[in-house]
């Protein structure tokens, strides 16, 4: 089912990284989740095995527009639990239009450092957000460059 994105180490952290790069160095977005523990008391799905100091719950309204920004040295993952969103991104400075994916629930996506994203909610959602830097309000800021609209999709 999902890829085995490791269990704790330093080592298995790193590969789940090295494993979240495409060929050449392209991200890969949609992030394969493991294969979840079940028996009798219900299932246990595990969402990313990665250093990250930020957790966060985001929930967004039909027709919300987040993003249109970069991060210099942030990376986030994000799972989205219900709704649903079209997810953007490229390069930064990059003026070809964004690449494009449909989020549905149960879907874990990532965006890279130094990648133009945004997201457009296709439905009322509640979308889970891990990322490697802090996200006290100066810290994001300081890290966070804001662009015009990528456009819609």
């Amino acid at each position: 089912m999902g890829e085995d994105l490791g269990g704790g180490g330093d080592a298995d952290r790193e590969g789940a990284l090295m494993r979240a790069k495409g060929v050449e160095g392209d991200p890969q977005v949609i992030i394969p989740l493991r294969t979840p523990f079940v028996d009798e008391r219900g299932e246990i799905q595990n969402l990313i095995d990665a250093p990250f100091t930020s957790a966060a719950v985001i929930r967004s309204l039909k027709s919300a527009v987040r993003g249109n920004h970069y991060h210099k040295t942030d990376y986030h993952y994000a799972w989205l639990q219900s709704g649903g969103l079209i997810y953007s991104h490229r390069p930064v400075g990059d003026s070809a239009p964004p690449t494009r994916w449909v989020i549905a629930p149960g879907q874990m996506f990532y965006t890279p450092p130094m990648y133009e994203h945004t997201m457009q909610f296709t439905a009322d959602s509640v979308l889970l957000v891990f990322a490697r830097n802090n996200r006290q309000m100066s810290n994001y800021e300081a890290d966070t460059v804001r662009i015009s609209a990528m456009g819609s999709p």
